[in-house]
């Protein structure tokens, strides 16, 4: 059973044959639903220009979820920094966590939020990928607004996205928390979770190493009924082992009906493994055994399913199931 914290990454995906319009309303009702479930945390990813996930700012979908909640904490998981001024950052998130006390997090990534180079340069009006060193100077001038320039009060809580030891030696570096995406690049996580934690430097926003893990989460009752529920999500995969951005999210059926080659099954169930997919007690398996062998002190599932009804009713059945009442 799973003793820690338990959080939830909504990426709004956008269903076969329904506008961006639907998408907005799912996640609304989303939101109420997962802090009536008490799970701790729900934040929303930054993506464009994709066909399969709705190009909403987290700052906008944080707002109107607060204002539609009461506790759950809210924020960005992540926000990208290399396409926003620092100072626009801090006083988007600045002002959230003045609005809502104690409930606000500003999660900060690197990656561009897209697989079109045109729409990643204009995010960056014309500018090309940044730097190692760019990134952390944006990560600190974010920081550094926060508290000298915004100064509205209660601060929103800094947690720093990484997918690579690179990313997590930044986080060690600045003393912040790390999420780690499990969830995209399951290989890095030990090693780069061992490296947070042997270099950790304490600062003013994280007095010792803090580590959330996200991992792709997808629970029904059986696991077959498991499987089809996380086929659409195996058709965007396969087209993104080949560089592509473009697939649509597909329906169960569409996606029962799609034909992977030898190398996409193989990537796929290579990575299946390493995540949550299946029955509740599977499912509490897995989960189980990764929070052992990471140490984590919270984790956040992300569950990229095609309805609304089964995507809630697997983080309800990952509660009921999984989750030891504390």
């Amino acid at each position: 059973m799973i003793t820690i914290p338990i959080g939830a990454l909504e990426v709004a995906m956008v269903q076969s044959g329904a506008r961006a319009a639907d998408t907005l309303r799912d996640t609304a009702e989303f939101a109420r639903r997962i802090e009536d479930l008490g799970y701790l945390r729900l934040w929303y990813a930054e993506h464009h220009h994709s066909p399969a996930i709705g190009a909403f700012p987290p700052v906008v979908l944080t707002a109107h979820a607060a204002a539609l909640t009461s506790s759950i904490r809210l924020g960005s998981g992540g926000v990208l920094a290399p396409n926003h001024a620092p100072i626009m950052l801090a006083e988007q998130f600045g002002t959230l966590a003045a609005l809502h006390p104690g409930r606000i997090d500003l999660g900060i990534g690197r990656g561009p939020g897209t697989f079109d180079e045109p729409t990643a340069r204009a995010l960056r009006r014309g500018a090309g990928p940044t730097t190692d060193d760019e990134y952390r100077d944006d990560v600190s001038a974010t920081l550094r607004f926060l508290v000298d320039e915004v100064a509205l009060g209660p601060l929103p809580e800094p947690w720093l996205l990484a997918s690579s030891t690179a990313g997590a030696a930044l986080a060690a570096e600045l003393g912040l928390p790390v999420a780690f995406a499990h969830h995209i690049r399951p290989d890095n996580t030990l090693a780069a979770l061992d490296h947070y934690r042997a270099q950790f430097a304490p600062s003013r926003w994280c007095a010792h190493p803090r580590v959330l893990i996200c991992v792709e989460t997808v629970c029904a009752e059986t696991q077959q009924e498991a499987a089809r529920l996380a086929g659409p999500m195996d058709v965007v995969k396969a087209g993104l082992l080949k560089g592509r951005g473009d697939i649509p999210f597909p329906t169960p059926e569409e996606a029962a009906g799609h034909s992977f080659t030898g190398e996409e099954e193989r990537g796929l169930t290579s990575f299946r493994a390493q995540q949550a997919h299946g029955s509740p007690d599977t499912v509490t398996k897995q989960l189980t055994e990764l929070v052992g062998v990471t140490g984590a002190d919270e984790l956040m599932l992300v569950t990229p399913v095609y309805a609304l009804a089964d995507r809630l009713k697997s983080y309800e059945l990952v509660k009921r199931h999984a989750v030891q009442a504390v």
